[in-house]
Order: C-alpha cells, then structure tokens, then sequence
C-alpha cells in the first residue's frame, strides 16, 4: 500500500507545465479518485489506505486536500526529491500512467463534472466516505475485457 501523496506526486511528475498541462489541487483529487477506483477494480485491493470523501466539488482525500491547499487553483510545485521506480511498483507505474493518459488531459473543472455524473460520488451523501465496494463495482464496469 502506498500513501496518497505519491500518487498525487506521480502525476504532479508526468504533468507537463511548460505546454499548460498544470495539476492544480483539484485536478489531483480527481487523477487520485480514478487510480483508487481503477485499482479496486483491477486488484481487488485499495492503492491507498485515506478515505475518499464526496464533497461538493466530487471526490476529495481530505489530507491530500489540506496539504496542497495553499495553492488554490495554480498548479503544484513539482516534488523535488520523489521518485517514482522506487516507490510503486511497474505495475503500479503503468496504471497511473494510463489513468494520466486517459483523465489527464482533461481541466480540473471538466474533471470535476465527470465525477458528478458518476454513480460512486452521486451514491454518496455529501461529506460522507465513498464506499470500496462501490467503487470497484462501478469502475469493473468501466474495464474493457478481451
């Protein structure tokens, strides 16, 4: 299991800044959700141990929420010392790569409008925790099978 903030560090690291591909705190609440959700959905298991809460703006890890909130709406300072080989494994690499592929291009806000249409954060009463189970459910649904 690893801790949220590399995960938000991970895509923070794949963002691409100097072309106005900037991660806000926002936008990383939504990369963080979909890797929760789709690794529930692939493994089985959580990525990541802190609650995922439905707060007005969608899915919010409240730590990850807290500890980036002095940067509004910009984009967050790259991680100086994170590296990513030594902290996930490759497969594990290859699934944020992939969600940041596919979610990663999108605005935070646009983001943020997704999972309002979504049934794990339109299931969930404001403020409360979005339940594993629901999510996994939701995100199987979301995998192509060959």
């Amino acid at each position: 299991m690893v801790k949220v903030l590399d995960i938000a560090n991970a895509f923070i690291m794949l963002s691409e800044p100097e072309v106005g591909d900037h991660v806000s705190n926002l936008k990383v609440q939504k990369l963080v959700y979909y890797a929760q959700g789709f690794h529930l959905a692939i493994k089985g298991t959580a990525f990541f141990n802190e609650p995922i809460l439905a707060w007005e703006h969608g899915p919010v890890v409240e730590s990850l929420y807290h500890h980036f909130k002095e940067y509004g709406a910009t984009g967050l300072p790259y991680p100086s010392d994170f590296d990513a080989h030594r902290t996930f494994t490759a497969e594990q690499i290859e699934l944020i790569k992939e969600i940041q592929s596919v979610y990663g291009q999108f605005s935070a806000w646009k983001l943020r409008n997704l999972t309002h249409s979504e049934r794990p954060w339109m299931e969930t009463p404001r403020n409360q925790e979005i339940d594993h189970e629901l999510l996994r459910d939701y995100f199987q649904n979301l995998i192509i099978r060959d």
